[in-house]
């Protein structure tokens, strides 16, 4: 419990956010350590003033942490810190991604495939059947569901994944001691049988206007794909297909009729090419080439007996995970960049191989 409560603390200081806090990390290794650091040492990383650096030792953020970490045990709180095996993988490697993630459910928030379905908070009839549609065409490739709760098409995307029996992660812009917005309790409730709620804020936290663009870029980087359905031309929607494409996403757009202000969003989105025209759920698995990646196993082993010695050892690091980003693979292999790269490069023409967004490689089973 101690290691958490240096954990929890480092999230909790005060003009300190996540960039920081892993400069932080690569100067002393360690969360303990950071607290443990003189004044004259902190000031050496990129990001802590004098002030920062004056207030760390005097242990105000650990005091934070203690009430914190007596939220975790009382509420049987799950934490995700980015050095963990349990942390998102799609987030580990994001400039921004938070130091610490805060969970309740029971869906693996390392899920092989995620879908993000958001939109306006006040969707027509339309693009409430397109999100139940969109849904239930992605039940045969068993995706992840995952938005924001907020009304509109947020939440028909979680309560059609509910209906479809997939799991869904509704990515909060507050703390776990409450639900916002209030009337979507019992939706929030199931999920936490089905999928699970993930915050970066403290137990405590109230929703705030300010919280929820920050929350739109940890949606955006734990989906393969996000699917925008109605939006006006700004607004969270559009913040978050920027957030994706910033981290190499494949963004969809459904599109609406001309001059429709739910639709202008989406429209502009396809228009100006940051976004894919979303038809169908099969357009996602064709882009992101699920429907050709379901080997069976039996092929798959008779694949790796013609396998070159460096190929089989990264067939076995894949082997029991589901996805190393290419740095991580650099690191277990040992291999220079270059044949790396060949190495990969060859399986994935082998059918061996899938990359996913932000250089994460994929073995197919």
């Amino acid at each position: 419990m101690e290691d958490l409560l240096y954990k929890v603390a480092l999230s909790r200081i005060d003009g300190v956010g996540p960039v920081t806090a892993r400069q932080l990390l690569a100067k002393f290794g360690d969360a303990r350590a950071v607290f443990e650091a003189h004044p004259r040492e902190l000031v050496t990383v990129p990001g802590v003033t004098e002030g920062i650096a004056r207030h760390i030792p005097k242990g105000e953020a650990l005091a934070l942490a203690e009430f914190e970490v007596e939220q975790i045990e009382r509420y049987d709180l799950q934490v995700h810190y980015i050095a963990d095996a349990s942390y998102p993988d799609r987030l580990r490697h994001l400039d921004y991604a938070p130091i610490l993630l805060y969970y309740k459910g029971t869906a693996s928030l390392n899920a092989l495939r995620t879908v993000g379905i958001i939109g306006t908070r006040k969707p027509s009839p339309f693009g409430q059947a397109q999100v139940e549609r969109l849904v239930a065409e992605l039940l045969p490739y068993q995706p992840m569901i995952i938005s924001g709760l907020a009304h509109g098409i947020d939440i028909a995307g979680h309560r059609a994944a509910l209906q479809q029996g997939l799991p869904t992660i509704g990515v909060l812009g507050h703390g776990l001691r409450y639900i916002y917005p209030v009337n979507h309790r019992s939706t929030a409730e199931a999920m936490l049988e089905q999928g699970g709620l993930l915050t970066e804020y403290p137990f405590l936290t109230q929703a705030d206007p300010r919280h929820f663009p920050m929350r739109n870029r940890i949606v955006a980087g734990l989906c393969d794909a996000l699917v925008v359905v109605e939006s006006p031309r700004k607004g969270g929607s559009i913040i978050t297909a920027e957030f994706a494409n910033l981290y190499n996403r494949d963004v969809f757009a459904v599109p609406g009729r001309l001059h429709d202000r739910t639709s202008e969003g989406c429209n502009w989105l396809i228009k100006t090419h940051k976004a894919a025209l979303l038809e169908h759920g099969d357009d996602i698995a064709y882009v992101l080439r699920w429907a050709t990646n379901n080997r069976p196993v039996t092929e798959q082993l008779k694949l790796f007996d013609t396998l070159t010695e460096d190929e089989k050892i990264v067939v076995n690091l894949l082997r029991n995970k589901e996805n190393l980003h290419i740095d991580e693979l650099a690191f277990q292999t040992q291999m220079p960049s270059g044949l790396l790269a060949t190495v990969l490069l060859e399986m994935e023409c082998k059918g061996m191989l899938r990359t996913l967004p932000g250089k994460r490689y994929l073995l197919v089973r």
